[in-house]
């Protein structure tokens, strides 16, 4: 089943198609920890490794790619978006306009485009807008070049933070003229393969480049005061447990999980197990705890509430190299007295338990 609840308010689902079958089961998708041969964990089955194109060179390997960290000047601020007009030819129509890049430890991100027409190119960032409204927000980097054989390098740094959401990446081959959508090249992001292994300050910003399900360049961004990463979901026969770490914020004695029905004021208060670090903590919940909430099919999502007088913190899984978890991680139900308990990851890559 598909929730609304999944995400922002007319948001476009990407490459979801009105047949798709019930929310966070995809056929042929392994259930994780139940399939003995299955892919390693965030391994879509069959399909290629992050950031290795089909036949291509290994992940993050670009002969004569960008220096990691390399900064020309940075993105110009307070662009007035006067939007300038689009093309985007298919991936299957044979567009050559293709960028390689690759994101370091702090989030700062390199874009290397082979050369291209235009006296004054630069690279356009467009974060999508809601169905049915206008874009607003645009970024700009400039493309300087690199080195003497025409390339353009662009840098996305770290601040100012990107708005949570998806950013379009479009070449701008100068003012005024029609921006062109870029294709993916090869994806460096092995530094975000660990990510969870950081602690993050307030406020927790990411940013993940990714492949769009139509084939063209993107960046996953969120940013949220605080954030609460889920790193094992254990799911027995009569319960599962979630072990998670808090992140921008530290826990309390009085902390408490919350599972908020959605769409409704009901919520489940769970006293969780905490780390000596005030960092790191977990929490157990079965069937009979969510059971009564009524209505056919109930979608709990999950939040952590660092002391008593702080506001909730999503939990989710956003701290490593996979931008769209929810078809990729699909955990098995617990199934007791004629009902069914399941945890899932939202299309924002939060989590969720599902009651049918």
């Amino acid at each position: 089943m598909s929730t609304p609840g999944d995400r922002t308010p007319g948001e476009p689902r990407e490459g979801v198609t009105p047949d798709d079958p019930r929310e966070g089961v995809m056929p042929g998708a392994r259930h994780e920890g139940v399939t003995p041969d299955g892919p390693h964990e965030g391994v879509m089955p069959d399909g290629p490794h992050e950031g290795v194109m089909p036949d291509g060179p290994h992940e993050g390997v670009t002969p004569d790619g960008p220096h990691e960290g390399v900064t020309p000047d940075g993105p110009r601020q307070g662009v007035t978006p006067a939007t300038p007009p689009t093309t985007a030819t298919s991936p299957q129509g044979g567009s050559q306009l293709r960028a390689d890049c690759v994101i370091d430890i702090d989030g700062r991100i390199t874009f290397r485009l082979p050369p291209s027409p235009g006296a004054d190119p630069r690279l356009l960032l467009r974060l999508r807008p809601k169905k049915g409204q206008a874009e607003t927000t645009l970024r700009l980097l400039d493309l300087e070049p690199d080195g003497s054989d025409g390339h353009r390098l662009a840098v996305l740094e770290t601040h100012p933070l990107l708005d949570e959401g998806r950013w379009d990446v479009y070449l701008l081959p100068e003012p005024g003229a029609e921006r062109r959508r870029l294709r993916p090249g090869l994806r460096d992001l092995r530094s975000l393969v660990d990510g969870h292994l950081r602690d993050r300050p307030a406020p927790v910003a990411v940013r993940i480049p990714y492949a769009t399900k139509d084939g063209f360049l993107a960046l996953r961004a969120w940013r949220r005061a605080a954030h609460a990463e889920a790193r094992a979901i254990d799911v027995t026969d009569r319960a599962m447990t979630v072990t998670a770490r808090l992140h921008g914020a530290e826990l309390h004695a009085d902390a408490t999980v919350r599972l908020r029905l959605r769409g409704t004021d009901t919520v489940r208060t769970l006293r969780p197990r905490t780390d000596d670090d005030a960092r790191g903590f977990s929490f157990t919940v079965g069937p009979g705890e969510l059971a009564d909430g009524g209505g056919a099919i109930r979608v709990w999502d999950a939040f952590v509430r660092p002391t008593a007088d702080a506001p909730p913190v999503r939990v989710g899984r956003l701290l490593d190299d996979v931008a769209d978890r929810k078809h990729v991680y699909v955990y098995p139900a617990i199934e007791t007295d004629g009902s069914a308990l399941r945890p899932y990851y939202t299309v924002d890559n939060d989590l969720a338990i599902e009651v049918t």
